[in-house]
């Protein structure tokens, strides 16, 4: 296993397992495709939602299908705060109060879904970023921070062509294929994020690449677990 700023990036690099895992916060366009295509497939993923998604009617029927499917649904924050500074990570945006506050209303609304949530609760930050000090308040609040493996740059299926990071799907499944290619240890152990949707100004939507992506995995001798059981076998708690 993995770590990085106390939080688990990667579990047992020696077993050929995935975890997918999926992130919102105020776009849900991929819910309808997404679910329909991990059904199709027998696939069980992590769905990590802000209470801004939670809590929005809308959304609920997604929601609702998704725990009925089976598949994980943990915290994402509360307000999609962005934890501390992209250019200085050891300076804290937020205090030890604001965290906790801010996280267990997150899982508050999740209990209103789901009554029983496994301890440790799996939980990917928002934006994705972190510090080992938001790690530890984690912890002491009953969760287990992870993050995407770093290396595949499917996270970025956000951007948008105005954006100067902008990375069409046509390069991520390229650079996707080739990262499995090149590895020694292929993407045994890895956690592959992709957003369950995106602006509209992103025409080209990369979950539209999952049926694809599953195929080529499998094909390549890869099992899909869900994120908590990769997480279990790589902490052991």
């Amino acid at each position: 296993m993995q770590y990085d700023q106390g939080a688990i990036i990667r579990g047992d690099s020696t077993r050929k397992e995935i975890a997918i895992v999926f992130t919102a916060d105020s776009f849900a366009d991929g819910s309808s495709f997404i679910i329909r295509t991990l059904k199709e497939h027998q696939v069980k993923g992590g769905f990590f939602f802000t209470g801004n998604f939670y809590d929005n009617p809308r959304f609920a029927p997604v929601v609702k299908q998704l725990q009925q499917d089976g598949h994980y649904l943990g915290p994402h924050s509360q307000r999609h705060l962005l934890y501390c500074d992209w250019s200085r990570r050891d300076s804290l945006l937020v205090t030890r109060k604001e965290f906790a506050e801010d996280l267990q209303q997150n899982l508050q609304g999740i209990r209103s879904i789901q009554p029983k949530l496994s301890a440790p609760v799996c939980f990917i930050p928002p934006f994705e970023w972190y510090n080992q000090q938001i790690a530890d308040w984690a912890k002491e609040e009953g969760t287990l921070l992870f993050n995407y493996t770093p290396g595949l740059l499917t996270p970025a299926d956000y951007t948008t062509p105005s954006m100067k990071n902008y990375r069409s799907s046509d390069f991520l499944w390229d650079q996707f294929q080739r990262k499995e290619a090149e590895s020694r240890s292929g993407l045994n152990g890895f956690i592959i994020l992709v957003h369950f949707g995106t602006d509209p100004a992103r025409t080209d939507k990369f979950y539209h690449r999952l049926p694809a992506m599953i195929r080529y995995l499998r094909g390549k001798g890869y099992r899909f677990v869900r994120i908590d059981d990769l997480l279990q076998r790589a902490n052991s708690f």
